[in-house]
């Protein structure tokens, strides 16, 4: 390329000068267009063959996103003329930054990785019905699971009142901090801390009296 640039013209050099480093910035941007809209596809394609919700493809296709451009931007300023020095302190400086911002949001990080644990392992399902115990002979909360985001669980509340609907929302990394009691589709059976209801109370009540039990005796 010097050699060539030796037997041009001054003006055709000085257009040189401007014009190849113009091209490969031209052909970096193209190729990270190109990159992102492979890596788009492919998160696609993985999240339709393992069913996976939007609100999970959102994030990762804006983490790939961003790092396709972090990394055009630092190829563009190396072909303008920065020194790798003052690129890699840059990058370490970002770095640092970004990984103490990592550590200071933790808690709402733990969330977003057991969504993604709940919806690849499923412990359970919507429309399932969860127990979520401290211990296994405490209760605990429990309820119709109508929800499932990135931070939260959210339940319908058994225990609400009659007419008041409630839910109850879980963070998503305390389901993998408590034992779960899973029931599949329906409400769970009665048990003796689910009594019967007033109607089951009086046919009860109406098949233990005598005048009950002799119109059994005359039927049969």
């Amino acid at each position: 390329m010097r050699r060539l640039q030796m037997h041009l013209p001054e003006w055709m050099q000085e257009w040189l000068e401007v014009l190849v480093p113009g091209i490969q910035i031209f052909l970096i941007i193209v190729a990270a267009w190109l990159l992102n809209r492979l890596c788009k596809r492919i998160v696609s394609r993985v999240g339709q063959h393992y069913a996976l919700p939007h609100e999970l493809l959102l994030p990762m296709r804006g983490v790939l996103r961003w790092i396709i451009i972090a990394a055009a931007v630092l190829l563009v300023l190396e072909r303008l003329g920065m020194s790798a020095t003052v690129l890699w302190t840059a990058f370490t400086g970002f770095a640092t930054v970004g990984a103490v911002a990592f550590f200071a949001a933790w808690s709402v990080l733990s969330n977003l990785f057991c969504a993604v644990l709940i919806v690849t392992v499923g412990p359970f399902r919507l429309g399932d019905h969860i127990e979520l115990l401290d211990s296994a002979d405490k209760p605990g909360a429990k309820g119709k699971v109508i929800d499932l985001n990135m931070l939260y669980t959210t339940l319908q509340d058994d225990s609400a009142p009659e007419g008041v609907p409630n839910v109850v929302q879980i963070p998503n990394s305390l389901i993998f901090q408590r034992v779960l009691r899973r029931w599949k589709g329906g409400m769970p059976m009665a048990t003796e801390a689910a009594p019967a209801s007033s109607g089951e109370e009086a046919s009860a009540i109406a098949l233990a009296t005598p005048a009950a039990r002799s119109a059994d005796q005359a039927g049969a």
